[in-house]
């Protein structure tokens, strides 16, 4: 039996169209992907991400166990702050990538896919037990509810119900607070997967349902819409963000999907050696951007190939755009033909199709939305 949020009841209400992602019924959509990604980009979109993993290390070598299994050197990272970065593999493959919040001097908050939840804690769990680490090592997953609001007017709707000056929070720093959100104990970050400016919501796992209506509530005057997966995945395709499972899994290094720079090679980490190795000796593929020359959408999978008809990578995510109003994806390539401007032909069912790599993001806060 598939896993549900606490929120499935309200998105049944709304008439969500729902389907399994993961081993759990998400909404795909509410309305229609293409109005629920332009309302993020124009006013509010606000998204069920209680599906996702938290885990939290505290005690004497909390820090210690985060920065054996974490890309990211965490020692400067101050109290209210966080960082993105990996999970790897002793031979430097992706095990998932995942943001670290530091709570305390002694205490961390690990947020995870989750798709990969179990592993990763077990992965943590095996480093703690073989490196010795003394600390308290817990996935919370289960009781905390998570809520991400974006777009131009998520301050604004957000201040409605939270105690503190939101204005007070820079990008990806955040503020742990008893009662701050609606009278309700949170942790609240400025960050988020859409490429807009917005909060990621963590708080009790049955506050969710009234978080949820009252942020609607608080948000109906400025176009706060619920917003489905269909749109989440769009908006952050735009952003040019990465997918664990499309862009990245066990057999991709960090170097090699644009996560170079969530990787602190002085320091130690597991993966590291095998990193620096590759690194030395040269990196062969890179992620780009591109977009379609010719009509045609690109999808996960798609073969690329040169004009010789020699196979040169592979599509990792592909959709319309609706925002530049042009077919797009991000492609694992021969590092050869990474360069912007260079074309390439993309096997889209039964033709091959002629694209252009072009930079990344494809999209940008604040531009223009026709």
């Amino acid at each position: 039996m598939a896993l549900r949020t606490p929120l499935f009841g309200e998105h049944s209400a709304l008439g969500a169209q729902v389907i399994d992602f993961g081993g759990w019924d998400m909404p795909v959509y509410y309305t229609n992907i293409l109005g629920e990604h332009y309302s993020t980009r124009s006013a509010c979109g606000l998204f069920d991400i209680c599906h996702m993993g938290e885990f939290f290390v505290e005690g004497k070598d909390a820090e210690a166990l985060v920065q054996k299994v974490f890309s990211r050197d965490i020692s400067n990272l101050a109290v209210g702050k966080m960082a993105l970065g990996v999970l790897c593999n002793e031979q430097g493959g992706v095990i998932d990538d995942l943001t670290v919040y530091r709570l305390a001097d002694r205490k961390f908050m690990l947020v995870v896919n989750s798709s990969t939840t179990k592993k990763d804690f077990e992965w943590v769990q095996k480093a703690k037990k073989k490196f010795g680490f003394e600390a308290k090592f817990e996935n919370k997953s289960n009781s905390i509810g998570k809520l991400d609001i974006q777009g131009p007017c998520a301050q604004k709707i957000l201040q409605k119900i939270v105690s503190f000056d939101l204005n007070e929070l820079g990008f990806y720093a955040f503020r742990e607070q008893k009662k701050s959100l609606n009278g309700i104990d949170s942790i609240i970050s400025r960050s988020g997967y859409t490429g807009e400016d917005g909060f990621e919501l963590y708080f009790g796992w049955g506050k969710s349902v009234e978080v949820w209506r009252r942020l609607l509530a608080a948000g109906k005057a400025d176009g706060i819409v619920p917003v489905g997966l269909g749109a989440r995945d769009t908006l952050r395709l735009e952003a040019g963000f990465n997918l664990y499972g499309n862009e990245m899994d066990e057999q991709v290094s960090p170097l090699e999907c644009r996560y170079a720079w969530v990787v602190s090679l002085e320091k130690d980490f597991i993966g590291r050696d095998a990193i620096k190795k590759l690194r030395d000796s040269g990196v062969e593929r890179a992620l780009v951007g591109f977009e379609m020359v010719e009509r045609g959408i690109a999808r996960h999978g798609d073969k690329a190939f040169g004009f010789d008809g020699s196979p040169v990578g592979h599509v990792t995510s592909g959709s319309f755009s609706p925002t530049l109003k042009k077919n797009i994806g991000l492609c694992s390539i021969k590092k050869e033909f990474s360069g912007v401007g260079q074309e390439i032909l993309v096997q889209v069912r039964e033709k091959r199709l002629v694209a252009k790599i072009v930079k990344l993001p494809f999209y940008k806060r604040g531009e223009r939305i026709e």
